[in-house]
């Protein structure tokens, strides 16, 4: 284990009033090219549950569905998981537009071409291209024309396009509600999605929070990402070796 960088310092300090939100896919799971065979770092589990231990906050904030969090992961102690970036938690206006995702899926479905897949999550849905890099003009036609047609908003994210209810929720609104009372509070994501989260971290810091921005990036990773971070790590790998020297320093300095 490497020494602890100097902006995580204040969090091992004091993790009984510190909040760690992190992505999951790209962030404490490899990016693969079946989405439904993403899993956790070896050991990922257990060391949610570490911190959690002593952290006043862990939270994994995704846009997967909440159920595939609580598969994956066996819903460590202490931790918090939160699907579809806090969708499901704005009560009947989220609900309303599961008709209209599964119609979408319907007609994706009947028209993309091969290597296109379709993934299905509830209330939200995601064309990726990562089999058929070829076939991403049709993923951007599509969505242009259905985001008119069904009221839908799309999101960009890795070799993928997302569509999901016009609501102002995001990683960043849940990130705002969960940091209330916080000394300080870290984001750690690797894609666009997770900017919203990064923008509401710097938000804080200019009330006198303090504020981590790490991101975790490889080689197909958006510009983005790292330039509004405050910290780079590389992949998960990286990720995952950095909270594991965070927990350690805050079971030494506890």
């Amino acid at each position: 284990m490497g020494a602890l960088p100097e902006i995580l310092l204040p969090f091992a300090e004091d993790p009984g009033h510190s909040a760690l939100c992190l992505d999951f896919d790209g962030t404490l799971s490899a990016i693969v090219a079946d989405p439904v065979g993403a899993r956790p770092w070896p050991g990922v589990p257990a060391l949610l549950a570490r911190l959690a231990a002593r952290f006043a906050l862990v939270a994994v904030i995704s846009g997967r569905p909440p159920d595939f969090l609580h598969e994956v992961l066996g819903s460590p102690a202490g931790v918090t998981l939160i699907g579809l970036y806090g969708l499901g938690q704005v009560g009947p206006d989220a609900g309303s537009w599961e008709p209209v995702v599964a119609a979408l899926v319907d007609r994706a479905r009947a028209e993309a071409p091969t290597g296109i897949y379709v993934e299905p999550k509830g209330l939200t849905l995601t064309l990726h291209w990562r089999h058929a890099p070829e076939t991403a003009a049709w993923a951007h036609e599509f969505a242009a024309r259905e985001e008119l047609g069904s009221g839908l908003r799309v999101h960009p994210g890795r070799m993928s396009l997302e569509f999901r209810p016009p609501l102002d929720v995001d990683k960043g609104t849940v990130v705002r509600a969960l940091a209330q009372g916080m000394r300080a509070v870290a984001v750690f994501g690797d894609d666009l999605g997770d900017l919203p989260a990064f923008d509401a971290v710097a938000e804080l810091g200019e009330r006198g929070v303090v504020v981590a921005r790490v991101a975790v990036i490889d080689a197909e990773s958006d510009d983005r990402v790292a330039a509004q971070s405050d910290l780079v790590v590389e992949g998960p790998v990286g990720a995952v070796t950095l909270l594991e020297e965070l927990a350690q320093a805050a079971a030494v300095s506890g």
